[in-house]
Formats: C-alpha cells, sequence, structure tokens
C-alpha cells in the first residue's frame, strides 16, 4: 500500500498540472490549508531535479500571496473567519495574548513561522489582525520562505538521486517517520 501510494505520488509529481497545484496548495497552506506545500513540492523535485529552482519559485511566490490573503483574513474578516480558523490550530488564547505584543516582533514571528512546522496561516492571520506593517510582513514572509522552500530545493537538486535511492529502498521507514513528525506536528502546535 504504502509504495503504491508513494509511486501515485511520484506520477502525480510528474503531471503536466503539478505546478499548478503545488501553487494552489501554496496559496492556500499559507492562509488556511493544514496540510503544507512540501508535500508535493519534495516528489515533485525528487521526480524532476532539473525543475527544482522553478518549483521552488512558484511555492515561494503563491505562498507570499496566500500569507497576503492570511492578512487579509486577520485584518478584514478576522471575527468570521480568521477566529475559526485559530480556534481549529488550538491558538485563540495565544493568539489574544500574542497581538499584546505582536506588532514589537511580529517580522521575527512571521520569520520563524515562515520557516518552521508552525503552521504560517496563524501568523499571516495574526499579523492582519494586529495590523503588522505591511511591507515588514511581506520582506518577511519572503525571506522566510524563500528560506525554507530553496533549502529544499537545493539539497534535493544536489542530493536527489541518492535521496530518492534512499527512500524506495526504506519506504516503510521512511513513511512512518514522515507520519510520526507529522501527527508531532500538528501535536505540538496544539500545545505550543
Amino acid at each position: 500500500m504504502i509504495r503504491a501510494l508513494y509511486d501515485w505520488t511520484i506520477r502525480l509529481a510528474e503531471h503536466p498540472r503539478s505546478l499548478s497545484a503545488l501553487g494552489v496548495v501554496s496559496f492556500i497552506e499559507s492562509s488556511f490549508f493544514p496540510i503544507p506545500p512540501d508535500i508535493l513540492m519534495i516528489p515533485m523535485i525528487i521526480a524532476r531535479p532539473s525543475r527544482a529552482w522553478l518549483i521552488a519559485t512558484i511555492a515561494l511566490v503563491t505562498s507570499v500571496l496566500g500569507g497576503l490573503f492570511g492578512y487579509f483574513i486577520g485584518a478584514v474578516l478576522f471575527e468570521s473567519v480568521g477566529q475559526p480558523i485559530l480556534e481549529f490550530y488550538g491558538k485563540t488564547e495565544a493568539g489574544a495574548s500574542f497581538a499584546q505584543h505582536f506588532n514589537e516582533y511580529g517580522a521575527w514571528a512571521v520569520l520563524i513561522a515562515g520557516v518552521t512546522p508552525f503552521p504560517f496561516k496563524v501568523i499571516t492571520i495574526v499579523s492582519g489582525w494586529t495590523g503588522l506593517s505591511l511591507p515588514v510582513f511581506v520582506i518577511s514572509a519572503i525571506a522566510a520562505r524563500g528560506l525554507r522552500f530553496f533549502i529544499v530545493a537545493g539539497l534535493l537538486w544536489q542530493f536527489g538521486e541518492p535521496i530518492r535511492d534512499f527512500i524506495e529502498r526504506r519506504l516503510g521507514i521512511v513513511f512512518s517517520i514522515a507520519m510520526a513528525l507529522l501527527i508531532g506536528g500538528f501535536a505540538a502546535v496544539r500545545y505550543l
């Protein structure tokens, strides 16, 4: 079953519309969707390493645009849309206390959330809600997401074939570790 799922993901990554799918996932992940674009980006680069920089660029641009949409949600639609999203991620109380001092350290918050597994959408919504300077938000988002996506792309471009061989030989272990990290990340987000 895991082999079939892996093969399906690689075929999907090679599909002519995979770049569009990555763009959509990157956009919505930055504003409300829980699954990170790395789920598509990594197999896409493994399948076609020559497109690593294009893939990272598409993920970066659409992620920042999605972040602007998240900012809009926080600034204009906080009560109706933003607050339920924060509740889903268990960040309602954190958002309220965080808002008091957020703008003082907002650029760092955007940078840290943009690079780490912390849900970027939480920071984009809180940035809009607290009125973080839009230029500060955009510059921080570009720096953070660029760093995240281009490091992944660079590593996979440079070491893609050995990584692919490693993954394919130890698919069960890699899948188990990936699932543990994904579930652990969601659990950690709930309690941070």
